[in-house]
């Protein structure tokens, strides 16, 4: 009960934002066809759309939001209508400039739109397509002052410069390719237009950064892009599929969108299906996809939860070298979280990493996930009856990689603690070599521990002083 005052508060914010936003993209809309020769359709349906939105949320929104709505329309009230002079807008993303700069060419652009331009690699001026000497960018203070004058005289409030939440390099086009991608993904699209839709919804995810944060601010095209899957005629579409898979992955990698994704009912269900049904590729990119939204603690139980760890364990099993590593960074990354530990011990986890170590396949990955589980009773006691002492051993013996010889001993160190005949064998390692030893003086700060340790044991339990140090 004492959250209701926030409770209640909450859709007016909402509210209030909402319409801020849809007035914005009215804005630019108009804008649009104002200066677009072609007069593109679809840019004059998104308009009416918005503006029926905004009619609706005016006048049929609910009573808790007219205090903000009127104190919202008497402040947009003192922005006229002049349309924003055609230099003050950034040819890039043909809104507003925040910063405006002057490359080589003398064309002013926004900074964040040019300098993204500039790092992925091209060199040429956008508007003149004018090869540059060089990438350096120089404020433009005249066209800056002038713009704080005109939002000034206009009532214009611009967001800080500061402001790195990603939205800010969406561009007008992004928006316009996103719905029309959203149009033909409806129902009443043809077969071949949704596939194309989902193709090209795949190659935009992979190369705009802006384009995965747009989705985040359109979070219902997630489940448009799996509802093509209830398809008939597509739902056992390999291509199809592959595409879906890949698009969840490309959204996946930005940060907001994890828990957009994670949320979605079918998203992580769809992932573990196509980990037991689809095609190595497709396998590959799905782990990837649940290693990328498992940064999520919540995510982590969701995909534990729904059944992932068995198909990964498959996967890293028999997968591809690429589908190997996908899905041992997904299962070691699942791991941890306790829960997800005991599933991947069951599901057979122990024997398929010790195997890789043994076969020198994928070993720093399968060192790192015996490491995390080396804090399971179960898993420890598995590791040791199935000849893992001597291959741990052998790693610490002879392994130049440092980081590898302290996952090694971190499990090793597990096991003497447990099992008093194993501690045995690796005292007589120790006689014959004194790889416990060496470590203890020179491994990395987490090996020498752990090494120092089992030299303690061994102490103790054996009472020799050759163990000693």
């Amino acid at each position: 009960m004492a959250k209701s005052g926030a409770a209640d508060a909450a859709p007016t914010v909402s509210v209030a934002a909402r319409a801020a936003e849809l007035k914005k993209e009215l804005r630019r809309l108009v804008r649009a066809i104002a200066e677009d020769d072609e007069g593109r359709m679809e840019t004059y349906e998104e308009a009416a759309r918005a503006l029926a939105a905004l009619k609706d949320l005016r006048f049929r929104g609910s009573a808790n939001s007219n205090g903000a709505l009127a104190g919202q329309r008497k402040a947009e009230n003192k922005i006229e209508s002049a349309v924003i002079p055609a230099h003050f807008l950034c040819p890039i993303s043909a809104e507003l400039m925040r910063d405006p700069v002057v490359l080589a060419s003398g064309q002013t652009y926004d900074r964040p739109f040019i300098q993204e331009w500039l790092s992925s690699g091209n060199r040429t001026c956008p508007q003149t397509q004018q090869v540059l000497s060089n990438t350096i960018v120089t404020p433009n203070h005249l066209v800056r002052s002038m713009i704080s004058q005109w939002c000034i005289e206009h009532g214009v409030t611009l967001p800080p410069l500061d402001d790195e939440h990603g939205e800010g390099l969406i561009t007008r086009k992004e928006r316009i390719a996103l719905t029309r991608i959203l149009e033909k993904l409806s129902s009443t699209s043809s077969i071949q237009e949704r596939k194309q839709a989902v193709r090209e919804l795949r190659l935009l995810t992979k190369r705009n950064r802006s384009f995965r944060a747009l989705i985040g601010e359109n979070p219902n095209t997630i489940a448009k892009l799996l509802s093509v899957l209830s398809v008939p005629e597509l739902n056992c579409d390999l291509e199809v599929q592959e595409d879906i898979v890949t698009t969840i992955l490309n959204l996946s990698i930005h940060d907001s969108n994890k828990k957009i994704v994670g949320d979605n009912p079918q998203a992580i269900p769809l992932l573990i299906d196509v980990l037991n049904t689809g095609t190595m590729e497709t396998r590959s990119n799905s782990a990837a996809a649940l290693f990328s939204l498992s940064a999520l603690d919540s995510n982590k139980l969701k995909i534990g939860e729904f059944g992932a760890m068995k198909p990964l364990v498959e996967l890293l099993e028999e997968g591809s070298l690429s589908a190997k590593k996908d899905a041992g960074s997904a299962i070691f990354s699942l791991c941890m979280v306790h829960e997800n530990r005991a599933r991947a011990v069951r599901e057979g986890v122990v024997g398929v990493v010790l195997k890789a170590v043994i076969d020198q396949s994928l070993v720093d990955e399968s060192l790192a996930i015996l490491a995390l589980l080396s804090s399971d009773q179960e898993a420890v006691e598995e590791i040791a009856e199935t000849g893992g002492v001597p291959c741990l051993l052998g790693i610490i013996r002879e392994s130049p990689c440092a980081r590898n010889k302290e996952n090694a001993v971190v499990v090793l160190y597990s096991i003497c603690m447990y099992d008093r005949t194993k501690l045995t064998e690796v005292g007589e390692e120790e006689k014959f070599n004194g790889s416990i030893s060496r470590l203890a003086q020179s491994g990395t700060s987490r090996a020498r521990r752990k090494a120092a340790g089992i030299l303690e044991k061994l102490k103790r339990t054996l009472h020799n002083p050759h163990y000693s140090y």
